[in-house]
Order: C-alpha cells, then sequence, then structure tokens
C-alpha cells in the first residue's frame, strides 16, 4: 500500500517527538551523574575535580537549549492537545533539570571552599542526602521514559524522606556551630549544600508532578507531603 503524504508528516512528528525524549533523558543522567562526582569530590576533597565539574555544567545548559529549539519544531506543527501537554511538559522538566545541574556544580563549587577547613564528620550526612537525591532523579526519569505517572507520584512521595534527612542535618550542623566557633565557616558550606541538595529533590518533585500532568491533564493531584522543618528551627 502506497505511504500517504500525511504518514510521511505523522513519522516525521513521531521521530521529532522521541529525539526530544531521549535529548531531556541524556540530560537527566547528565545531571544525576554530576551530583554523583560532587558527592564524591566532597568525601575525596579533590579540588581539581570540582573545577571539571563545575566546567562540565555548560553540557547540560546546552542540551537544554537544544530541548528549546525541537519543541519549537514540534509545536510549529500545529499540534492536538495531547500534543501540547508533551510540548509543555517538555520545557518544563528541561529546566528543572537544568537547575539539578546548576546545583550540583554549586555542590562542587562548595566543596573547594570547605577543603580549606579540617575535615567535619557532617560530611557523611551530606552524602546520604545526596543519595537519596541521586536516587530520586533518577526514578523520575524512568518514570517520565515509561510515561508512568504512578511512578512519578512515588518519586513526588519520595521528598518527604529527602527534607526528613535534610532537617536532621540542619539541626545537627547548628548544634555544632554552637558548640564550636571554629565549625562556623565549614558548617555553614554544609548547609548551603545540603540546601542544594535538598532543592534537588524538589526539581524532582516538580518532574514528577509534569509527568502526572503529562497522562492525566489537570486531574489534581493529592497534596504533598513536606517535612522540611528547618524553617521553625530555633
Amino acid at each position: 500500500m502506497p505511504i500517504q503524504p500525511n504518514d510521511h508528516i505523522v513519522k516525521s512528528y513521531d521521530d521529532e517527538r522521541n529525539r526530544l525524549t531521549q535529548e531531556i533523558l541524556r540530560m537527566g543522567e547528565m545531571a544525576a551523574s554530576q551530583l554523583e562526582a560532587a558527592l564524591d569530590v566532597v568525601e575525596r576533597r579533590d579540588d581539581k575535580a570540582a573545577e571539571r565539574i563545575i566546567a562540565n555544567d555548560d553540557a547540560i545548559d546546552a542540551l537544554e537549549h537544544e530541548v528549546s529549539q525541537d519543541v519549537m519544531k514540534l509545536a510549529l506543527r500545529g499540534p492536538m492537545a495531547r500534543d501540547l501537554r508533551e510540548i509543555l511538559a517538555a520545557l518544563r522538566i528541561a529546566a528543572d533539570i537544568e537547575r539539578i545541574g546548576d546545583y550540583a556544580a554549586n555542590v562542587a563549587k562548595r566543596s573547594t571552599a570547605l577543603n580549606l577547613a579540617p575535615p567535619l564528620p557532617h560530611t557523611r550526612g551530606l552524602t546520604v542526602l545526596g543519595q537519596l537525591a541521586v536516587r530520586q532523579v533518577r526514578d523520575v526519569l524512568v518514570a517520565f521514559r515509561d510515561n508512568d505517572a504512578e511512578a512519578a507520584q512515588r518519586v513526588r512521595d519520595q521528598d518527604a524522606e529527602i527534607d526528613t534527612v535534610y532537617t536532621s542535618l540542619f539541626r545537627e550542623l547548628l548544634t555544632y556551630m554552637m558548640e564550636d566557633p571554629r565549625a562556623i565557616t565549614p558548617s555553614t558550606h554544609l548547609l548551603f549544600m545540603a540546601k542544594n541538595i535538598e532543592r534537588i529533590g524538589d526539581h524532582a518533585t516538580n518532574i514528577a508532578e509534569n509527568i502526572w500532568f503529562l497522562v492525566h491533564g489537570d486531574d489534581a493531584l493529592p497534596p504533598r507531603d513536606k517535612r522540611d522543618e528547618t524553617n521553625t528551627v530555633s
């Protein structure tokens, strides 16, 4: 049976949509790897490796630009309602991944300042927090790849665990700073690093919510369980 002109249009659209999905997945994996590498340089106190991580952030930014260009190509084809949701979700998800990469680079930047002080035992708590965030990012990428709204909702629920660990580390560092004034500067760096990782969890949660939107449209999600209590610490 001869291929009709609209068959070419549909295939071309599907090819571009698949390309967009692969770009976002690649971008997300780069961001997750950046965070893993940043946690590693904190443990190893490796300034040169930290500089490489900071430089690598440009590659994530470049991919976000590619995603934006590909989204525009799809938008110009006059898509239907479901396609419009894909376009909007792709833009939002790419922006969240770009911010995850930025926060991972910020952790690496802070590590070089942290290395000017003697090692702190609390970096282990930062590693635990970071590993939770890496898992959350990788899980949400799988949910995006599989178009799985229920898996995305489970990822969204994981953010409460990150909030709990972050609040615990925040309290621990404040206590340490009050007990030993010499620890104030390095502990402050750790607090900023921990906040960057907590924000990574928030952006992974945003991605999960956009996957839900992609699949279900405007059907409301239940309220999110927030356990970041650092604003109430006295």
